[in-house]
C-alpha cells in the first residue's frame, strides 16, 4: 500500500528580517514598482530596495502626495496593488491626501510608513507618530480602508496579510501599515510564508442567479430602460467582457450611459451611446430621461440598472430627479455601503461586476426581445441624436478662433489621441471640459478623480500610468492652478523615462473658483471684480516646464494645438515629458449649473 505525500503550499523561511518579509509579500503580489521619498526610519528597507534594484524599481518622487497620486495612476492603469513607502510624520501626513483620493475612486493601494523606535515613543523624538500629539495610525483609520501599526514582530505576517487582503478585496482599497524602525531591523527565527496570495485572500467574484434573473426580467419588461455604467464595472469591461455587453445591448436595442467616472467605458461612438450621464453632463441623457413636448416615440422612461456606480453627485449629475425613472430603479453593485445610499431605488442587489454582467449576457441568451419596444426606443434615440447636438456649446467645439476655445482643445484631443491612451483630467474646470467635450472609445480610457476632486491629482497620476504602459500615450488635463501643485513631478518623469504629456491651461487663475463666484456673488457696480482676485502670479509655464526637464510648447489656435499635440504625442512615446501650455479664450465657461446646492430626491418613506 502506498501513500502519497501533499506538498505543503506553504515553505518555512529561517532568520528572515520583517524588512525582507515586506519585500517577498510585494513580490509575492506581483509588485515592481514602488513610488515615494526615502527616510531614516526604513534604512533597512531602502538597503534592499537598492540591492533588488533591478526587479523592483523605487521611483523618488518630489513630494509624498504625489507619490500617492502616482501609485493611483499606476494602479489604474496596469490593475496591479500600487504601493508608497514613506517616512514618519510630515512624510505620512503628506502621502495622507494620496490615500484619501485613492480610498474613494476604489484604488487598490499599499501604504507603508515609516516609524521612531518604539524605545523612543513618547519622549519627543523627531517626526514620531505614535503617542505624542499625532497619532499617523487613526489619522489613516480616519481615511481609508485599513490601517494598522506593528507593535510586535511575530504580527507581522498576520497585520500585514490582513493589510494586502482588504487592499485587493472587491470593491478595491486602500491599506495603511506603519512599521516602527526597530521592527523594520527585527529578524525572525522562523516564518511560515505562502506561496500563492490565494492562501491569504480571496475576492468576491460571484452574483445570484435569482437576483440577476430578477434584475433581467425588470430590465426586459420596460419600454425605455436605461443601463448606466460606473467606475466599478471597469474591469469587467475589458476587451473580451466589453465585446460580449455589447452585443447583447445591440440585440435588446438598450442605450447605455456613464457616470462621470465612468466615460468612454462604452464607446461615445456607438448608437447607442448616451455617453457621460454624471455632471456635467452631456445634452442626450437629459433628452432620453423627459423627452421634450411634441417629439416622436414618446414612451416613458422607465427604467435604471446602475451597474457599479457609489450614485454620488457627480455620478447621478447632481442627484438629479430626472434621472429617477418611472419603474424599476435598480442598483448593482459589490459594496453593501452604498445601495441605497444617495437615490431613492427600488432594487439594490449586491453582486462583482464581472459575475454580474456575466450571468445577465448568459440569461438574456433565452429570451426574446420584444420587438415593438425596442424599435421605439431606437428610433427615438436615432431622432435626439439628429436633432439635438452631445455638446452644449457645438459651434465653440468646430470653433477656428484664437485663442483657442478649450470646447475645440477637447475636439482635437478627441481627434488625435492614440487607441488606447491614457487620460487623467485633474480638478476644476478641466473635469467639466474632458467630461461634455472628449468623445472617446475604448480601448482609451479616462482615469478622473472626481469623489475628491482634488487638485493635482491628475498632474502626478499621469506619471504612475505612464510607468504602468510606457508604450501607451498618457496625458494630463489640468489647470495652472493644479499643474503649480504638482508639476514639480515633471522632474519624476523626467529622471524616469516616462513620456508623459500635460495639457495645462494658461489662465493665470483659479477659473472654476472665479467663474462660480461671479456667479453667486455677482457685482452690478464691477462685473470683473472676481477676474483677478485669484490670481497666480502669472508664472511663465513654459520656462517651468523647460527647467523641470519638458520639452514645452505654447499654443493660442486650434492648428498650434495640432502641431504641439502631434510632437507630443511622438517626443512622449520616446520617453521624454512632453508639457502643452495652452493659452485659451478665458471668458470660456463649461457646463457647470451654479446654484444654491440640491439635496437628493426623497426617499419613499415606509409605512
Amino acid at each position: 500500500m502506498s501513500t502519497s505525500i501533499t506538498k505543503s503550499p506553504y515553505t518555512t523561511l529561517t532568520n528572515i528580517g520583517i524588512s525582507q518579509l515586506v519585500m517577498k509579500y510585494l513580490q509575492l503580489e506581483g509588485v515592481n514598482t514602488i513610488f515615494g521619498i526615502p527616510g531614516a526610519t526604513f534604512v533597512d528597507l531602502l538597503n534592499l530596495l537598492m540591492v533588488n534594484r533591478a526587479t523592483m524599481r523605487y521611483v523618488v518622487c518630489k513630494q509624498e502626495t504625489g507619490a500617492g497620486y502616482m501609485a493611483d495612476g499606476y494602479h489604474r492603469v496596469s490593475g496591479n496593488l500600487g504601493v508608497v513607502l514613506v517616512t514618519s510624520g510630515p512624510g505620512a501626513t503628506n502621502a495622507l491626501t494620496g490615500a484619501m483620493n485613492a480610498q474613494a475612486g476604489r484604488t487598490s493601494m499599499l501604504v507603508i510608513t515609516g516609524e521612531q523606535k518604539e524605545s523612543q515613543f513618547g519622549i519627543d523624538d523627531e517626526q514620531e507618530g505614535v503617542d505624542l500629539d499625532l497619532d499617523v495610525v487613526q489619522v489613516y483609520k480616519s481615511a481609508v480602508g485599513y490601517s494598522t501599526i506593528i507593535n510586535a514582530a511575530g504580527d507581522f505576517p498576520v497585520l500585514f496579510q490582513q493589510a494586502l487582503r482588504n487592499a485587493r478585496a472587491i470593491p478595491e482599497a486602500v491599506s495603511h501599515v506603519s512599521i516602527p524602525h526597530d521592527m523594520m531591523a527585527t529578524v525572525l527565527p522562523s516564518v511560515t510564508f505562502p506561496t500563492s496570495t490565494s492562501l491569504y485572500r480571496r475576492a468576491f467574484d460571484s452574483a445570484s442567479p435569482a437576483d440577476v434573473k430578477a434584475v433581467a426580467d425588470r430590465l426586459f419588461a420596460a419600454k425605455r430602460p436605461l443601463i448606466l455604467l460606473g467606475n466599478g464595472t471597469r474591469d469587467a469591461l475589458d476587451a473580451p467582457g466589453l465585446a460580449t455587453f455589447q452585443a447583447f445591448v445591440e440585440r435588446f436595442g438598450i442605450p447605455v450611459g456613464t457616470t462621470s467616472d465612468g466615460k468612454a467605458l462604452f464607446p461615445e461612438s456607438h448608437a447607442l451611446a448616451l455617453r457621460s450621464c454624471g455632471y456635467p453632463p452631456c445634452q442626450w441623457p437629459g433628452l432620453y430621461f423627459a423627452p421634450p413636448a411634441g417629439s416622436p416615440y414618446a414612451a416613458p422612461y422607465d427604467c435604471l440598472l446602475v451597474l457599479g456606480s457609489s450614485m454620488g453627485d457627480f455620478a447621478t449629475n447632481l442627484f438629479s430627479t430626472p434621472m429617477v425613472p418611472a419603474g424599476p430603479f435598480i442598483q448593482v453593485d459589490a459594496d453593501q455601503k452604498v445601495i441605497g445610499r444617495s437615490m431613492p431605488i427600488t432594487m439594490g442587489v449586491i453582486a462583482e461586476a464581472r459575475a454580474f454582467l456575466d450571468g445577465l449576457t448568459s440569461y438574456a441568451a433565452t429570451v426574446t426581445p420584444e420587438a415593438a419596444s425596442m424599435a421605439d426606443r431606437l428610433a427615438y434615440l436615432a431622432w435626439v441624436k439628429k436633432t439635438h447636438s452631445a455638446y452644449a456649446n457645438p459651434a465653440a467645439r468646430e470653433s477656428d478662433a484664437s485663442p483657442i476655445r478649450p470646447e475645440r482643445a477637447m475636439a482635437i484631443v478627441s481627434e488625435m489621441l492614440p487607441p488606447g491612451s491614457h487620460v487623467f483630467p485633474d480638478a476644476g474646470n478641466s473635469c467639466g471640459w474632458t467630461s461634455t467635450y472628449l468623445a472617446l472609445d475604448p480601448p482609451t480610457r479616462i482615469h478622473s478623480a472626481l469623489d475628491v476632486g482634488a487638485m493635482g491629482y491628475g498632474t502626478a497620476a499621469v506619471v504612475g500610468g505612464k510607468l504602468a504602459a510606457p508604450n501607451a500615450t498618457c496625458i494630463s488635463i489640468g489647470g495652472d492652478g493644479s499643474f503649480l501643485m504638482h508639476g514639480n513631478e515633471v522632474s519624476t518623469a523626467r529622471q524616469y523615462g516616462a513620456g508623459a504629456i500635460w495639457m495645462v491651461w494658461n489662465e493665470n487663475d483659479l477659473n472654476m473658483v472665479a467663474q462660480g463666484m461671479a456667479a453667486y456673488f455677482p457685482d452690478p457696480a464691477d462685473p470683473n471684480v472676481w477676474n483677478d482676485y485669484y490670481q497666480l502670479g502669472n508664472p511663465d509655464l513654459v520656462k517651468v516646464a523647460e527647467g523641470l526637464g519638458a520639452e514645452a510648447y505654447l499654443v493660442h489656435s486650434p492648428d498650434d494645438l495640432r502641431s504641439a499635440l502631434g510632437k507630443a504625442i511622438k517626443g512622449g512615446q520616446q520617453g521624454r515629458p512632453q508639457v502643452i501650455v495652452v493659452q485659451q479664450d478665458p471668458s470660456a465657461m463649461p457646463p457647470f449649473v451654479y446654484a444654491p446646492p440640491v439635496a437628493p430626491p426623497t426617499k419613499p418613506k415606509v409605512k
